[in-house]
């Protein structure tokens, strides 16, 4: 049997808003195993589908750049904040922006791209791990691109312009006015930071995961003692409830809950008599599905004065 540490407990509560008690059992029964141990609570109906997980605290920046109908977001990893917030650092990732860009968001290829002094964006990236003295990754990049319309872009927690924690970059399709077409896209990239949408549409969901909340809903509902065709319905209303917690275009608009994003966009097409189609997003959380060693700030401290 696994060693249940009180680390453990504090993760899946923060993570699962289940009660303390019940996050050491859902531990055991998992054996240790986080996800299985979420979705136990999941099943017992102690722990939402739609909570955040909040184990993820990786250091560094993301960073968001466009340039004419095209946009590219970026992700470079740090030990630690000290390093975030160094201007060598930040001006590193601020070029990875644009260098993403121009290799259409191939992390391979960026790594082999000449920059302005002669040597690989790679090679600088190892010059500035020699310079600093800490580990550092070009973790991941997406570029985004229109035809004709706009792409848009957020940073939320900005460190400087274009640097933050979490940045967005939106698509939007149309012939639409760009000045309604920005002030559109800002704010569908603003709802994207704060509902972390894992799809563009219901198509685009992966069906394991789809497959994957079925079978925790189904387990739920047989605990009811309903006949079958209820359950079914059960699991069929569950699901929809699913998608709009999920899926970008059937979230409730941050700005306005009532609406949904489709809804919204489709308003304001109406009003410009133009089709408007949100076509892509991008949407980087720094530190997502990385785990940071625990340390105290006075460990860091101390760490730092060590090199």
């Amino acid at each position: 049997m696994a060693d249940i540490t009180a680390a453990m407990v504090k993760e899946l509560r923060e993570t699962t808003g289940a009660g303390m008690l019940d996050c050491k059992k859902a531990l055991v029964e998992a054996n240790g195993n986080m996800e299985t141990a979420v979705d136990w609570l999941r099943k017992k109906g102690l722990a939402s589908a739609a909570k955040k997980s909040s184990r993820i605290a990786a250091e560094g920046l993301v960073a968001v750049y466009v340039d004419g109908n095209k946009g590219a977001a970026v992700e470079v990893n740090s030990e630690t904040d000290f390093v975030a917030k160094n201007d060598i650092f930040q001006a590193y990732v601020e070029d990875a922006a644009k260098v993403a860009l121009a290799c259409n968001g191939d992390v391979e290829a960026m790594k082999n791209a000449a920059d302005a002094c002669g040597k690989t964006f790679g090679e600088r990236l190892t010059d500035m791990i020699a310079r600093i003295g800490e580990n550092m990754n070009l973790r991941r990049a997406k570029v985004v691109s229109v035809n004709n319309g706009l792409v848009c872009s957020y940073i939320h927690n900005a460190a400087r312009a274009g640097l933050g924690k979490i940045g967005v970059l939106v698509a939007l399709e149309s012939t639409a006015d760009k000045a309604k077409l920005a002030d559109l896209g800002k704010h569908i990239a603003m709802h994207v930071a704060a509902a972390q949408p894992i799809a563009l549409n219901i198509e685009n969901v992966e069906p394991t995961a789809v497959e994957h909340e079925k079978s925790i809903f189904a387990e739920q509902a047989a605990a009811s003692g309903k006949p079958a065709n209820i359950i079914e319905k059960m699991v069929e209303g569950r699901i929809r409830k699913f998608y709009e917690e999920v899926v970008l275009e059937e979230q409730n608009y941050i700005m306005d809950p009532d609406k949904k994003v489709k809804d919204v966009i489709a308003e304001v097409a109406k009003e410009c008599g133009a089709d408007i189609k949100l076509t892509d997003y991008v949407f980087f959380k720094l530190g997502d599905g990385l785990q940071k060693k625990e340390e105290d700030f006075a460990a860091e401290v101390q760490a730092q004065l060590a090199k």
